[in-house]
């Protein structure tokens, strides 16, 4: 089996570098057989996945963050995109060096190192569901309206990290109150209106503790999305803590905020949001988005 580990050594704001050493031992121990290239800035994960796929490797391992899983996705979809409809991804294996680590932990993944070099080692795969809006694939979760909204903010918070980061960020995108009118159009559904967030999931969590989309289920053949409008910040503050609970009590169960599984989702806003995908700004002003599952269509190195 030939294997290609792309590393990014920026993920967990350059912690993944001096971790270096300790996945490599670790893969030794293991026993894989691997080559492993450094990424050199954004999107480069993604290049050297689809030279990957076109220089004949059988797995990619993603060592980093999900925005790097979600680059090295990319990276295999657009190599593969004219055999996606027959043939799933990969397999993808996956080292965790990330700040929010959430593909991991939706998955139950080992985050342990030594761990993780194991499940690459043993072979198994399993079959997840693959996303994607308008021209980017995502394989946890996408977002416009206030979510991405906080992610502009965090990435200009510099003194804070992990999840301390997003709750500040969270914070002041909360105070800032932005809202569109949007139409959105799904499988026997529609909805025109005030729209505080949409959020597409493909699995539960994102940033780190967020339960955006806490049904989802990444095997089930559908799109899991939410959206809402909350008029006021106290209405909003009063909604924040409720996203974080993954079950009982969770923000969906409010009578103003919906969440709904469809194959697709058509979105028309009459005014600019941003849009994100797995974390990574796509867009800071985008009008009209696509969204479709594609059933099936990654395979990943599980336990």
């Amino acid at each position: 089996m030939s294997l290609l580990v792309i590393y990014n050594p920026y993920s967990g704001r350059w912690n993944a570098l001096k971790k270096k050493q300790e996945v490599e031992d670790a893969l030794n121990r293991a026993g894989v057989k691997y080559e492993l290239i450094l990424t050199e800035g954004p999107g480069h994960a993604m290049d050297l996945a689809a030279r990957a796929v076109n220089q004949g490797f059988d797995t990619v391992i993603a060592a980093g963050g999900d925005g790097t899983i979600s680059e090295v996705v990319n990276g295999l979809a657009v190599a593969s995109e004219n055999l996606l409809k027959d043939r799933a991804l990969g397999p993808l294996g996956i080292i965790p060096l990330g700040s929010a680590n959430d593909m991991v932990d939706n998955l139950g993944l080992p985050k342990d190192i030594d761990e993780a070099a194991k499940v690459i080692a043993s072979g198994n795969t399993k079959l997840i569901d693959l996303c994607k809006v308008n021209n980017r694939y995502f394989d946890n979760n996408s977002a416009i309206g206030l979510e991405p909204f906080i992610t502009l903010i965090q990435q200009r918070i510099k003194r804070l990290k992990g999840t301390s980061r997003y709750l500040v960020a969270t914070l002041m995108g909360v105070y800032a109150n932005p809202s569109w009118k949007m139409r959105l159009t799904w499988e026997n559904g529609d909805y025109y209106g005030p729209i505080t967030l949409v959020t597409v999931g493909n699995s539960p969590r994102t940033g780190g503790v967020f339960y955006v989309t806490p049904h989802a289920n990444p095997c089930d053949g559908l799109l899991t999305f939410v959206f809402g409008f909350m008029p006021t910040r106290r209405q909003t503050l009063q909604l924040l803590p409720r996203t974080m609970k993954p079950g009982r009590g969770n923000y969906v169960e409010h009578p103003d905020i919906h969440e709904i599984n469809t194959p697709w989702l058509k979105i028309n806003s009459e005014t600019p949001t941003p849009m994100h995908a797995d974390g990574e700004i796509q867009s800071e002003a985008i009008l009209d988005l696509d969204y479709t599952i594609l059933p099936e269509r990654l395979s990943v190195l599980v336990n």
